[in-house]
């Protein structure tokens, strides 16, 4: 065994005796040693219930003949960071969360991982460092939190940050307001829509990664803690048959997670997520070949913030293994890949989708390609992403004038004050991995803007990303970013922007002399954050093309 290193022998008697420190007694000691990565903590809703799973992952891990020993690691909630300097730490504490399991499974050698995660950038995370370390590992997730209820309606977050702007707007209330806040968020959970938390929850199964139910079984239910018991039964037979992540995470399972991806019509930061965790596992994912998977797989599912399902609906209509087994009828899933639980083929044996609103029918899907596209052009050299699935017919092609802000604050101060016009093109620059630094999600200018009514006449774009639980013409991951001198640098006020989703293209209605010409008399701004973790990252991260991962040394 692994541990073995740590406990067996004369020599390690010293060693032994800490464990007994502990209260681990010698039969304890014997057993394979499982870490498990509990990332609980008290101020976000999707891991304040993780002790309860991490409780029940130890009895399982018990049950099955191995001695579970927990340790934790951060979280941020995406949400409560949102619109200040605290969301760009999010992005950056993926790494962190990575370097620290990284740290501990190397300096105490476990003999198998579990992973117990929520939301946005744990998930990725947790997955990159089971690449890394490459020992047994299965993962586990909160699950999603339930819909809100408000005036007989499912609501979600995605729903009060909309609210928001129609306050602004004067088409509702401030008590109505408030009464939403109350009801929005009900419980536990990652928040109740397909946004970035629960789309890495939906492609960690899809993966591989975790057992059947893990994308969409509810948080508050009954069935998750089931499941993490399962999951740590699970672990012991992974350690036992020896399968390691680079036997279950192949080129043919990322395959897989992205056909999923676009059936479901994820979170654009999927797109950040699966090529680092890639990276880690060895196996390159480029965005043309997430365009190639998008153009041939349906889009089946509009799930909040685009359609009026909730995941809760997606659990009832069949969950993940019912996605794969409608995509499976048209060859659109590898069904040999390895699984924690066998093959794919297996898993989806008997799956069946019992409500067809929630999950369309391969036949008849809401749209024959996915739900994200990647667009290219003079703005994007290395490439843009847009989740098309949730742009209005009328904004799949569009041109209008730039409004260049040089941050997510800036902008939102002019949307707020009703500076902005039908038919502009709202430029939110050095918001990237390395402007920023950390390349904040922007929920609140996408949603005010969807709450004043103009999501079908505004688009936006930024180097930096945009929350899953955006929708409308909200086109992030610009690069090269502006930072590194990419275009977006030099746009100025009224330049013309050229959006054309369905072809793919997003240009800025300039000559090649003119671009180049204002390049070289750009200069880059003064970095934004002086000390701290963040100027390191800065110098470390690379392109959003990329995925964000850290430079080689």
């Amino acid at each position: 065994m692994r541990s073995d290193v740590m406990k067996k022998g004369v020599e390690k008697a010293p060693h032994r005796s800490l464990f007994k420190a502990l209260g681990y007694i010698d039969r304890e000691i014997e057993r394979p040693l499982i870490g498990v990565v509990n990332s609980f903590n008290e101020i976000v809703p999707g891991h304040v219930h993780l002790n309860d799973l991490a409780k029940a992952v130890k009895a399982g891990v018990y049950m099955a003949g191995g001695t579970p020993i927990e340790f934790p690691v951060i979280a941020v909630c995406d949400g409560i960071a949102m619109n200040h300097t605290g969301m760009k730490y999010s992005l950056a504490s993926r790494e962190l969360i990575a370097d620290s399991i990284e740290v501990m499974a190397e300096a105490h050698p476990f003999d198998g991982l579990v992973l117990i995660t929520s939301c946005d950038k744990v998930v990725p995370g947790m997955l990159m460092v089971a690449a890394r370390l490459n020992i047994p590992a299965i993962v586990i997730s909160g699950g999603p939190m339930f819909a809100g209820r408000y005036k007989g309606d499912n609501i979600s977050l995605s729903n009060l940050f909309e609210a928001v702007g129609k306050v602004y707007a004067g088409s509702m209330t401030g008590q109505e307001l408030h009464e939403v806040e109350e009801a929005a968020c009900p419980g536990c959970g990652s928040c109740s829509g397909m946004f970035t938390a629960n789309s890495m929850n939906c492609l960690t199964e899809a993966l591989g990664m975790a057992l059947p139910g893990n994308g969409a079984v509810p948080a508050a239910s009954a069935a998750r803690r089931r499941l993490a018991k399962q999951t740590g039964v699970q672990i012991m037979k992974l350690v036992e048959e020896d399968i390691r992540p680079s036997d279950i995470m192949t080129k043919e399972a990322f395959l897989n997670g992205l056909a999923v991806d676009m059936a479901l019509g994820c979170s654009t930061n999927t797109i950040l997520h699966l090529p680092a965790i890639a990276h880690e596992a060895g196996v390159e994912i480029s965005l043309d070949m997430v365009n190639e998977v998008s153009e041939r797989t349906p889009n089946l599912c509009k799930l909040s913030p685009i359609g009026a399902h909730f995941m809760q609906d997606l659990d009832e209509a069949g969950g993940i293994g019912a996605v794969i087994a409608e995509l499976s009828k048209k060859g659109l899933i590898g069904l040999e890949a390895l699984t924690v639980s066998g093959k794919v083929r297996d898993n989806i044996q008997g799956k069946e989708v019992s409500r067809r609103d929630v999950i369309r029918s391969v036949e008849e899907p809401y749209s024959p390609s996915g739900g994200i596209a990647i667009l290219r052009g003079n703005l994007a050299p290395d490439g843009a992403v847009v989740k098309k699935a949730g742009v209005a017919p009328e904004m799949l092609k569009h041109s209008g004038p730039a409004r260049v802000f040089e941050s997510e604050e800036e902008a939102c101060e002019a949307i707020s004050n009703r500076r902005i016009n039908k038919g502009d093109v709202i430029v939110i620059r050095y918001e990237g991995p390395k402007g920023g630094p950390g390349m904040r999600e922007m929920l609140t200018p996408t949603s005010t803007i969807a709450g004043l009514g103009m999501d079908k006449d505004v688009a936006l774009l930024t180097d930096g990303r945009f929350s899953g639980a955006t929708r409308g013409a909200s086109i992030g991951h610009i690069s090269p970013e502006a930072a590194d001198g990419g275009p977006m640098a030099i746009i100025k006020e009224g330049d013309i922007i050229e959006i054309d989703i369905p072809n793919n293209s997003l240009n800025v209605a300039l000559s090649d002399g003119e671009i180049e010409a204002r390049l070289k008399d750009w200069q880059p701004p003064e970095p934004k954050i002086k000390k701290g973790y963040l100027v390191r990252y800065a110098r470390q991260v690379t392109s959003a093309s990329t995925g964000a991962v850290f430079r080689k040394e």
